[in-house]
Formats: C-alpha cells, sequence, structure tokens
C-alpha cells in the first residue's frame, strides 16, 4: 500500500536538501589574523574566492574591487589566499595584504591562507564542496579564482570557474536589487 509519506518523500526527493551545516558557523580567521564572523553577513550575499598573487587570474582582483563596490551595499567578497596551485600564493599574510592593497586597491575582505582541497582542506572550502554539507553540490576546486556564491540566508547559489570574469553576468544577475 502506497502512503501519502512515501508520495511526499518520492516528490520532495527532487528539490535541493536542507544543508546540514550553516556557512555561519565555520570559523575563519582573517588575514590580520582576526576572526571573520560570516554571521555578520547574513543578509547579503558572500563571493568567496581562492587568490593568488602570482597566476595568470591574478588580475581578476581588479575585478573583484569593481564588483564589490559596486554591490557593496548587497555583497561581501572574501578572498581566500592559497599555496596549493603552482605554488602561486608563497608570501607571508602581510606580504599578501601588501600586494593586494598597493597593487588592486583591495578593501574587500581576506582571509588567512587556507587550504581549499585536500586532507587539510578548511572547513569552508569543505562546505562549499561538499552537498553533504552545503545541501546543492558537489564540486572541486580546480585553480586559482575559482568563485562560490552564497545567497542572504546561507544558502549555496554556485560556482564559477576562474574563467568566468567577476563582472560576467553569470554572477551579476544573482546581484542586482
Amino acid at each position: 500500500m502506497i502512503t501519502l509519506l512515501t508520495i511526499f518523500s518520492s516528490c520532495s526527493s527532487k528539490h535541493k536538501a536542507k544543508p546540514n551545516t550553516s556557512i555561519y558557523n565555520i570559523k575563519v580567521m582573517g588575514l590580520e589574523g582576526k576572526p571573520i564572523n560570516l554571521e555578520d553577513y547574513k543578509g547579503k550575499k558572500i563571493l568567496f574566492v581562492n587568490v593568488a598573487s602570482k597566476c595568470g587570474f591574478t588580475g581578476q582582483y581588479e575585478e573583484l574591487q569593481k564588483l564589490y563596490d559596486t554591490y557593496k551595499n548587497n555583497l561581501m567578497i572574501i578572498g581566500a589566499p592559497c599555496n596549493q596551485f603552482g605554488g602561486q600564493e608563497s608570501g607571508t599574510e602581510e606580504e599578501i595584504k601588501t600586494f593586494c592593497q598597493r597593487n588592486y586597491g583591495v578593501t574587500f575582505l581576506m582571509t588567512e591562507k587556507l587550504e581549499v582541497k585536500g586532507s587539510n582542506q578548511h572547513p569552508l572550502y569543505a562546505w562549499l564542496t561538499k552537498k553533504e554539507l552545503n545541501g546543492n553540490t558537489n564540486t572541486s576546486v580546480k585553480w586559482n579564482f575559482q568563485k562560490y556564491l552564497i545567497d542572504e540566508d546561507g544558502n549555496f547559489v554556485n560556482y564559477y570557474y576562474s574563467t568566468t570574469s567577476p563582472l560576467s553576468k553569470k554572477i551579476t544577475k544573482h546581484l542586482k536589487p
């Protein structure tokens, strides 16, 4: 005998799963050694980007800053320096901060150096890349400047490979009020 619960279960399985963990509960340190409280950005979209100073995509810092300047009332960008791809972010936290400010005028948030893949993957990137945590999809970080967009309520929206410009309509269509 088919029950209503069975019918409901089979219908609801086609929808996105609820994440098991809130992104707002993840602890991450800023580039200057102070904690970044992700909960402070509830009500705003967050774009996470693993960044590197010596990458072919490093020029995207300029576009990320333009995106932030344009949408900062509704968007926080959080750059996560990572040295896992070609050793392209070998600098110290102070060197990274100086490089970003001097060359690109970066004013958006930057985390401490993070591992975005592998056995020492930071919990933030575990959440961004594992469906069991984000409730949406499994991904893997392929290279520097891969982007992950989270909505105002902390839900996973989408991810974008390094080749996607931060100013692309693929991203900005989610940012317009």
